[in-house]
């Protein structure tokens, strides 16, 4: 249930529903198309549990707020949603604004279950009231540098925007290479046109660029000038954010859009609940579902859990993360303590390096996996 936004300073008025706050980029400068993914996934999980009687007969209802990738805004979200007595927070795709939802959630003693969003510093300190299903960058990046590493690309360039996610990951990259014989070239496209970054890519001696940056732009314009350019025919290009696995990617760079790498969090073959949530998911969609969507009806699967197992008070929903254990659509999820990571983490959902087939850009060909 898509509940509309509340005039500020509404109370709750429905004592019979369990209600779940979601936190979604559904409007510009967000990626949209990733929200509307997460969005369905936390929706289809919400009509099943109720057609499944609720919680304790009790419907789950869905309110839902668009963050538009804005820091901000989603703290703010996060506060309404927390006067209208919402049991937990669901949600988020963005990993800066994930960041914020969840320290307001913290400091609100609010438990909240991120979907999607990577960073690996969630939270400032450690906190048992937030908890993750998405990989921590680090885990998934490592992977992706380990594909690199054995396709041959020891000299990598990474065209780059301003965002601690971003510098988060050429740090992990960097890191993660050098010890092994690799090394990281930065260009900044804020100061680069595309084609002063073909320049710059002839000039590095790079045999790989990875996007590091928004989509649609820079991501679209650099893709179309390397693709252009006679002089980087063999270079890899590659996005470990995810970028080409959304249907606008390839429409709005065809055959360019191609043969890019990408991180996606699926296993390779999806089990009995996983094929059943697939479909009911195209058909919510009218497309192929991505990750994100299957993150979102994860989502819900493990608060109906815990919100059947443990009640609504907010203080034993946070107290439960560690007890959690039930099948998802990519596997059994737990949650865990896990070095480095301050919130509780699943570690982890399968990890794949996919890319679109040349011959068939509908089709992803798995290249690696972790």
């Amino acid at each position: 249930m898509n509940t509309p936004p509340s005039p500020p300073g509404a109370q709750r008025t429905d004592g019979s529903a369990v209600r779940i706050g979601a936190l979604v980029p559904l409007t510009r400068p967000g990626w949209t198309e990733a929200g509307q993914h997460l969005l369905a996934g936390l929706e289809l999980g919400v009509r099943e549990v109720n057609d499944a009687g609720g919680i304790g007969g009790r419907p789950l209802e869905l309110v839902v707020r668009d963050t538009a990738a804005d820091p901000e805004k989603a703290a703010a979200a996060v506060d309404e949603l927390a006067g209208l007595g919402v049991a937990a927070l669901a949600g988020e795709y963005h990993s800066v604004v994930a960041r914020a939802a969840a320290s307001r959630a913290d400091a609100l003693g609010l438990p909240f279950l991120c979907s999607s969003a990577v960073l690996d510093a969630l939270t400032d300190r450690p906190t048992d009231r937030v908890a993750r299903l998405a990989p921590a960058q680090t885990h998934g990046w490592r992977i992706y540098a380990d594909f690199l590493l054995g396709a041959g690309h020891r000299r990598t360039a990474v065209a780059t925007q301003p965002s601690v996610y971003w510098a988060s990951g050429t740090r992990i990259l960097r890191d993660h290479l050098a010890p092994r014989g690799g090394t990281v070239v930065e260009l900044d496209t804020g100061a680069l046109t595309p084609e002063a970054v073909c320049d710059a890519l002839v000039d590095s001696g790079a045999t790989a660029l990875l996007l590091l940056v928004g989509h649609p732009d820079p991501a679209v314009p650099v893709v179309t000038a390397v693709r252009r350019d006679q002089r980087l025919a063999e270079i890899l290009i590659g996005a470990p954010a995810g970028q080409p696995e959304f249907t606008s990617w390839a429409a709005l760079l065809g055959d360019d859009g191609a043969a890019i790498p990408f991180l996606r969090y699926l296993p390779e073959r999806l089990g009995p609940l996983g094929a059943r949530v697939e479909a009911a998911l195209r058909e919510r969609l009218g497309e192929a579902p991505s990750f994100v969507a299957f993150e979102g009806y994860d989502t819900v699967a493990v608060l109906a859990e815990v919100l059947r197992s443990h009640g609504t008070d907010r203080s034993r929903i946070a107290a439960s993360w560690p007890c959690v254990a039930i099948e998802g659509t990519r596997g059994k999820i737990r949650f865990s303590r896990t070095p480095g990571i301050s919130v509780w983490q699943w570690a982890w959902t399968p990890v794949q390096v996919v890319d679109r087939d040349p011959a068939e850009p509908e089709r992803f060909r798995i290249l690696h996996s972790g």
